[in-house]
C-alpha cells in the first residue's frame, strides 16, 4: 500500500513538473511574440526595425552565453574544430539569421493571429525539405496530410481581413528558412554526434548570426536610424525584451529535455490558440469565421501528423526493445550451450 502510494506520488510529481515546463514555455513564447509585435508595430511602440531588434537579441544572448561559458565557466564548451565550425555552425547561423529577420519583419505587416496560422505550415516545410535533402522518405499518406494542412492555411489566408501579400511572403520565407535550419541541424550536427544545449548553441550560433545580420543592416536600416535623430535607446524596453528572448531559449531546452519534442508541438498548438484569442480580444485584430475554419482544418492536420509521429516512435521503441530481448535470449542460450559443453567435457575426462 505504501509502495503504491509512493509510486502514485512520484507519477503525480512528474506530471506536475511536465505541466510546469509547458506553462513556462507557453508564457515565455507568448511574451516574446507579443513583445516583438508591440515594439515593431507602427501603431504601438513604432520602431519598425526588425534587423536591429534581432541584432540586439543576438548581442544580448551571445554576451550572456560568453559570460556563462568563458568567464564564470558554469557551462562546458563543446569541442569543435575550426573546420567543423565553418562547415556546420556557420550555415546554421546564416539560416537562423534569415529566419529571425523575416519572421520579425512580418509583424510589421500582419496580425499576430494570422502569423500563427501561417506557422502551421512548419511541418509541411520540414517534411518537404527533408525529402529534398534525403532525410525523409516520400510517403503518399504523409504527403496527403501535408496537403490538408496547406489547404487549411490557404482557406485561413483567403479569409484574412487585412491580407498583406508582402507580409505573407516574409512569413513564408521565415518558415522555409527555419525548416531548412532544423533539417540542417540533423545533417550537420546531430549526425556527427554533436549536441548543443541552449547556452552552447547561443555561444556558437549567436555571434555568427549577428555578423550575418550586420550586412543587410548596414544598407537597409542603418541609414534610416542615422536620420532618425529623435530615437533614443530604451534600455528597459530592449533589455527586458532581450531577456525574454534569452529565457525562451532556455525554456525550449527545458521543455524538450524534460518531456519530449512532441509535447512541445502539442503545447505549441495551445499557445497558438491563446495568441489568436489574445490578438482578437486585446489587440483588436480582426479574426473572421473563415480564418478560424481554415486554421481548424490545418490544426486537425497538424494533430494527425503529431499522432502519426508518436505512433511511429512507439513502434520504433517496441522494435528496439524486442531486439534487445532477442539479443539477451541469444546470449543466455549461448552461455547455456557453453556450460553444457563444459560439463560434457568433464564427464568424458
Amino acid at each position: 500500500m505504501g509502495k503504491g502510494g509512493a509510486s502514485g506520488d512520484s507519477v503525480g510529481r512528474k506530471i506536475c513538473k511536465s505541466y510546469t515546463y509547458v506553462f513556462i514555455w507557453i508564457v515565455l513564447s507568448f511574451s516574446v511574440i507579443v513583445y516583438n509585435k508591440y515594439i515593431l508595430d507602427k501603431k504601438l511602440y513604432n520602431w519598425p526595425f526588425p534587423i536591429s531588434l534581432t541584432m540586439i537579441h543576438m548581442a544580448f544572448c551571445a554576451s550572456i552565453a560568453f559570460l556563462l561559458v568563458r568567464i564564470l565557466r558554469l557551462v562546458e564548451p563543446v569541442s569543435m574544430s575550426r573546420e567543423l565550425y565553418l562547415s556546420s555552425v556557420v550555415p546554421i547561423g546564416a539560416l537562423y539569421a534569415l529566419s529571425l529577420w523575416l519572421s520579425n519583419s512580418a509583424y510589421i505587416y500582419l496580425s499576430v493571429s494570422f502569423i500563427q496560422m501561417l506557422k502551421a505550415l512548419m511541418p509541411v516545410a520540414v517534411y518537404s525539405i527533408g525529402i529534398l535533402l534525403k532525410k525523409e522518405s516520400f510517403k503518399s499518406d504523409t504527403m496527403a496530410n501535408m496537403l490538408s494542412i496547406s489547404l487549411g492555411v490557404a482557406i485561413a489566408a483567403y479569409g484574412e481581413a487585412k491580407f498583406d501579400s508582402w507580409g505573407v511572403i516574409l512569413q513564408l520565407g521565415a518558415v522555409a528558412f527555419e525548416a531548412t535550419r532544423l533539417v540542417m541541424i540533423q545533417i550537420l550536427l546531430t549526425s556527427k554526434g554533436i549536441s548543443l544545449n541552449p547556452i552552447t548553441s547561443l555561444y556558437y550560433v549567436a555571434p555568427c548570426c549577428f555578423v550575418f545580420l550586420s550586412v543587410p543592416w548596414i544598407f537597409v536600416e542603418y541609414p534610416l536610424l542615422k536620420e532618425s535623430s529623435s530615437f533614443h535607446f530604451d534600455f528597459f524596453t530592449f533589455g527586458t525584451n532581450s531577456l525574454c528572448a534569452f529565457a525562451l531559449n532556455l525554456a525550449v531546452f527545458l521543455l524538450v529535455g524534460k518531456t519530449s519534442a512532441l509535447t512541445m508541438n502539442v503545447a505549441g498548438v495551445v499557445k497558438d490558440w491563446l495568441l489568436i484569442a489574445f490578438s482578437w480580444s486585446v489587440i483588436k485584430d480582426m479574426v473572421t469565421p473563415i480564418n478560424l475554419f481554415g486554421y481548424f482544418l490545418a490544426f486537425l492536420g497538424v494533430a494527425y501528423y503529431n499522432h502519426s509521429k508518436l505512433q511511429a516512435l512507439k513502434a520504433k521503441e517496441a522494435q528496439k526493445k524486442a531486439a534487445q530481448v532477442d539479443e539477451e535470449a541469444g546470449r543466455l542460450l549461448d552461455e547455456r550451450e557453453e556450460d553444457g559443453l563444459g560439463k560434457k567435457s568433464e564427464l568424458q575426462n
